[in-house]
């Protein structure tokens, strides 16, 4: 069982740290040298994801608990400078089949954390939102001035946490920040998950010799963005003068289909790949692409894994899960 000891000043909190974005976040952190408190009630997140926070250069600290509970989520927030705020239930057919749980915990939970923030002098929070917020737009890429238009309970719980954060900073001056991560994936992303995201089953379904499962007709787009890109967002989101107060898409700027995702994995990997197509779901998005401009400008991000080799780093993660 992973243990970190308990301090009585840190800089950082990860919300969500035992999650697949929030494990980099506070493993980048601690690599540096940082001080970190992981919060989480690993609903999702897995104890296996903070195995890597062990032996790294920084001070850790894990604390267990629950975004809904508002005496968990002060005592967490008690003493941090800046909060990574990644904790969520992160799915849009979860948020259908669950909305209950789902808005308690994305809504009540952002609420609790800016509250705590607030209450106990936070300089800044950083939240994770989402690229559902945009809905199905037929103009492309999407860029933040257009007008919203969430097809999810998820999308809708995440444009409210944005509009938390912006009332934060506007009415008591908690500095915020809202990210908007475009098909994030990576190494630590959960496969086995009802929920998964698509790449993780793809790379997991070829590594097992299964057909992969395709809902809808695979040409549906998406922008997806390797894990290391979303940390540096992050980290530059935390200190950046410029971004307090906004809302800003992280992705890669590259529009890239699900066959293609499919086609690019089966040359890594040299096989054949025979998809199996279903029906699409409901609350999936047609296509996404990112303009990402104005990160770029606030924040200074530039992308610096693109698909192709960040498939690879994934593919050799699970690949070495599979020996």
């Amino acid at each position: 069982m992973y243990k970190c000891k308990y301090m009585s000043t840190i800089g950082y909190l990860v919300t969500g740290g035992a999650g697949f974005i929030g494990s980099h976040i506070a493993e980048t952190l601690l690599k540096q040298g940082e001080s970190v408190r992981v919060f989480d009630n690993l609903a999702t997140g897995r104890r296996s994801n903070l195995e890597a926070l062990q032996g790294q250069r920084g001070r850790c600290e894990f604390v267990e608990g629950d975004l809904r509970d508002m005496q968990a989520v002060r005592s967490a927030v008690a003493g941090i400078e800046v909060v990574f705020h990644q904790g969520a239930l992160a799915s849009v057919p979860r948020s259908i089949e669950e909305p209950v749980s789902s808005l308690e915990t994305n809504i009540n939970g952002t609420q609790n954390v800016l509250l705590a923030a607030r209450d106990s002098g936070v300089r800044r929070v950083v939240y994770a939102s989402s690229s559902s917020v945009y809905g199905n737009t037929l103009l492309l890429p999407k860029h933040e001035a257009m007008p919203t238009d969430p097809m999810s309970p998820y999308a809708v719980q995440k444009l409210t946490g944005e509009l938390l954060c912006g009332v934060f900073t506007r009415i008591y001056g908690l500095e915020t920040v809202a990210l908007r991560y475009f098909n994030v994936f990576g190494p630590r992303q959960d496969p086995a998950s009802e929920y998964a995201a698509v790449i993780p089953r793809f790379l997991t379904a070829l590594l097992e010799k299964r057909r992969p499962i395709v809902y809808g007709d695979g040409e549906q787009t998406r922008d997806f963005t390797y894990i290391a890109n979303v940390v540096q967002a992050n980290l530059l989101a935390a200190t950046s003068p410029a971004a307090v107060g906004a809302a800003m898409n992280i992705g890669c700027g590259e529009r890239v289909s699900l066959n293609s995702v499919l086609r690019i994995a089966g040359e890594l990997l040299e096989v054949q790949v025979d998809a199996e197509y279903r029906n699409a779901r409901p609350g999936d998005v047609r296509d996404s692409l990112a303009d990402i401009s104005k990160a770029r400008k606030l924040l200074e991000y530039e992308p610096k894994i693109k698909l192709r080799e960040g498939l690879a780093w994934t593919l050799a993660y699970f690949t070495a899960l599979t020996v």
